[in-house]
């Protein structure tokens, strides 16, 4: 039961220190020593850099980074890390590469580093005309986006094009204005946001309506990664397991309740890299799931078939808004780190290689789904956790593990009960 004396209204809070802070929490929440300590402790994040990077900060949430092996893409041996804290998601991908790596690996492309800002006006009393003033001034447009970011057109990105739609919407139509912006190495939301907003009172201006929103869009569709693999039937298992796959992609692509399940599993790879390279999760988790829906039926966002020679081909197209410019992703320290590990050298290189470990991840579960069941390779991992969690420490974490997946039950509960019996056997020995 939550105490009646808290109160959770703190004036001045983001005024104190860091320090101060987390007592305030600890006090709050009654944590005992050892868990505030362990908050102070943020790792690999430097106290200070944790502060300006979001409000409030108190502590930090350290997520394991694992390195997927295996991945050859575009012709170039790559390590991939990811951030997740999910069991056998890092060995989906490994396993997934290791049985395409000798046929080429995976091959991918980009659509191009195009984002989306809209200004939203409403109370047009000539929507269909205001629209075509509004196309009439595109190179007026050009020039105030252009002069928001001299330094982004130094790089070769700014103002490349323009749309106008009338959307009918609840409150009667809306005057629906796009700016498509080249971003290049920045995923671009301050960017495209400034643009929006120094357009906005302009377009007012010239359709006599009133403009609300002006933003970007998460849906990113002019920046579409894209990869594609073949598996060979001799390094996956036959024609059957082939089929396997091929109908568990069938039952994604026309039911959106397996759909969802299907694309979460292409997002914990691509989730994963994102996170290790400070770029913003929610934002392509947005866009890909409004992506895989674009059609007005949400459907997979992976293909399968099968080749002429009878050999299994997968493929990915999702928006990938990601940079290498910017928030986290230029001070945070892993994401550094993580970057560095990669090799890229521009966000388009990136987010072709984000696409190729969702797919990878993809093909993973979809074989497993196919064959032994998705269970068997993530409870063995699971287990790890559960041992964990019945107190296990040390080598008593594996030996725990190995028996809750010997026995097929992978509970708290059983792993307890091992866990007593193996220390028992230990002290009967001394």
């Amino acid at each position: 039961m939550i105490q009646a004396s808290r109160n959770s209204r703190i004036s001045g809070f983001h005024r104190k220190s860091l320090q101060e802070r987390l007592k305030i929490v600890a006090d709050f929440a009654g944590l005992d020593p050892a868990i505030t300590e362990s908050l102070a402790n943020t790792g690999s994040l430097d106290l200070e850099l944790a502060d300006h990077l979001v409000e409030n900060v108190v502590s930090s949430m350290n997520i394991p980074l694992g390195i997927a092996t295996n991945m050859k893409i575009d012709g170039e041996d790559l390590l991939i890390p990811m951030a997740t804290e999910e069991s056998s998601v890092v060995a989906a991908v490994c396993n997934a590469a290791r049985q395409c790596y000798d046929v080429g690996g995976f091959t991918t492309s980009m659509s191009g580093t195009l984002m989306i800002a809209q200004i939203q006006t409403i109370e047009v009393s000539d929507p269909h005309a205001a629209r075509l003033r509004i196309l009439e001034r595109r190179d007026e447009i050009k020039a105030i986006c252009d002069e928001c970011d001299p330094v982004l057109l130094k790089f070769g990105g700014g103002f490349r094009d323009l749309e106008v739609r009338v959307l009918d919407s609840l409150g009667g139509p809306m005057l629906i204005t796009h700016l498509i912006v080249d971003t290049r190495d920045a995923m671009g939301a301050n960017a495209v946001n400034t643009m929006a907003e120094k357009v906005a009172p302009h377009v007012a201006q010239w359709t006599g309506g009133r403009v609300y929103l002006r933003i970007l869009s998460n849906l990113a569709d002019r920046r579409l990664a894209r990869a594609h693999a073949v598996w060979h039937l001799d390094q996956i298992g036959g024609a059957e397991v082939r089929d396997g796959i091929l109908s568990a992609y069938h039952f994604a692509a026309a039911d959106p309740y397996r759909a969802a399940t299907h694309n979460k599993g292409i997002m914990n790879g691509i989730s994963a890299v994102v996170l290790a390279t400070g770029n913003d999760t929610r934002a392509v988790e947005a866009g890909a799931h409004a992506y895989a829906a674009r059609e007005g039926h949400y459907g997979s966002l992976s293909r399968f078939e099968k080749t002429a020679d009878g050999h299994l081909s997968g493929s990915i197209e999702v928006p990938m808004p990601v940079g290498l410019i910017g928030g986290a992703t230029k001070v945070h320290p892993t994401a550094q780190a993580s970057l560095k590990i990669l090799g890229v050298t521009s966000a388009e290189r990136l987010a072709r290689i984000i696409a190729a470990v969702g797919l990878a991840q993809n093909f993973s579960a979809l074989k497993a789904l196919a064959t032994t069941g998705i269970q068997k390779g993530h409870m063995a991992l699971h287990a790890q956790n559960i041992a964990m969690m019945a107190g296990a420490v040390g080598e008593e974490i594996e030996r725990v593990a190995r028996v809750l997946v010997e026995r097929g039950t992978v509970r708290q509960d059983i792993a307890q009960t091992v866990l007593q019996e193996l220390r028992g056997a230990g002290a009967s020995k001394s």
